[in-house]
């Protein structure tokens, strides 16, 4: 009786362990996602047990407390990475945990080119399904978040940097802000400020109505030493885009005679000083060129419709090159910066 009962004393953990081991063996390579391909995004902050418990929810794997036993085992419960992933059909548990760990995230490449204002930009990324136009412009004017970024203005306005980001479908609006405005900080941590009689909040105001006036790099010092000459001589500083800015929500792309002559904290040509705040995000280069204004004696300038100017120290040299290239059809027709831009790459 002894040997049967101590071959069962043996046997049945033995026994046990291999249905344990059969049993993970199936849930970690047998069984299979049956879907189809599977769109899977970690957000920011999200941590390893939400992971764990949507990957379960979504059948993408078999057993959630083994999904956790693996990675503790390999000890990456926390190198989860934010991102966009796909889960391919067929993966089993083996398979997801891969994606995630060794895998790149499905990015798309996002740029915020020089000179958009932040409803721009928020169209742009509701457009590409990044984030939600309304929660990204709320956010923009949250001053309880914008004094968490060590911002202490009315809105975001200026400081989403134009660049290219890498970015996953369905981010929060309070990530994709973050972003840009740590690249903004991460610039102009760079930039000396100590030279100039302006503090750095109006020469951001400046910089963005110099990234809007001109679509030529090389205008930019010009044309914020026209802004400079008029602010010195207390001239109203006349700018389009300012005017347009305060009422950008509403604008339909005709500029009229009574939104001139409108008042508001950012119509240039009913106030003495500069608008209130940004009216777009400019690029490093137009904020240097307000540190570094060319030196001369212009008052006016006025578009050659090709993004360049025509410089004027007079009303009445101003009014001719109005004259000739606003009120002149024929000169308003086919041009574009692009051509002396490319003329430009030509000479070097």
């Amino acid at each position: 009786m002894k040997k049967p009962l101590t071959i069962f004393l043996i046997g049945a953990p033995l026994f046990a362990l291999l249905l344990v081991a059969i049993r993970i063996y199936y849930s970690a390579v047998v069984w299979r996602y049956q879907g189809p391909d599977a769109d899977f995004i970690i957000t920011p902050n999200e941590n390893f047990a939400s992971i764990n418990t949507r990957l379960s929810r979504e059948h993408l794997i078999s057993s959630a407390r083994l999904f956790h036993r693996y990675s503790q085992f390999k000890g990456v419960l926390n190198k989860f990475k934010i991102g966009h992933y796909i889960v391919r059909h067929n993966s089993n548990l083996l398979d997801v945990f891969n994606i995630f760990i060794n895998e790149k995230s499905q990015v798309m490449l996002f740029t915020v080119p020089e000179g958009k204002n932040m409803y721009e930009i928020a169209h742009m990324l509701e457009a590409s399904s990044i984030t939600n136009y309304i929660d990204f412009i709320n956010l923009a004017r949250d001053k309880k978040f914008l004094e968490e970024l060590g911002l202490h203005t009315d809105s975001v306005e200026g400081y989403l940097y134009p660049e290219s980001y890498d970015l996953t479908p369905n981010l929060s609006a309070r990530s994709v802000i973050k972003l840009m405005v740590r690249q903004f900080q991460k610039k102009i941590a760079t930039v000396d400020f100590s030279n100039s009689r302006m503090t750095p909040r109006q020469i951001l105001i400046l910089a963005s109505m110099v990234e809007k006036e001109t679509g030529d790099k090389k205008e930019r010092p010009i044309i914020a030493g026209v802004f400079f000459n008029r602010l010195k001589l207390r001239m109203r500083l006349q700018s389009d885009p300012t005017t347009i800015y305060g009422k950008f929500e509403e604008y339909n792309g005709n500029l009229t005679r009574k939104d001139l002559i409108t008042p508001s904290p950012y119509n240039t040509y009913t106030i003495p000083t500069l608008p209130i705040g940004p009216i777009s995000n400019p690029g490093i280069d137009s904020i240097k060129a307000v540190l570094n204004p060319a030196l001369h004696k212009y008052l006016y300038f006025v578009s050659q419709n090709d993004g360049t100017h025509i410089f004027s120290e007079s009303y009445e040299k101003h009014e001719a090159a109005v004259e000739k290239w606003q009120k002149n059809a024929k000169n308003r027709e086919g041009r574009s910066w692009r051509n002396h831009k490319d003329a430009d790459d030509k000479e070097k």
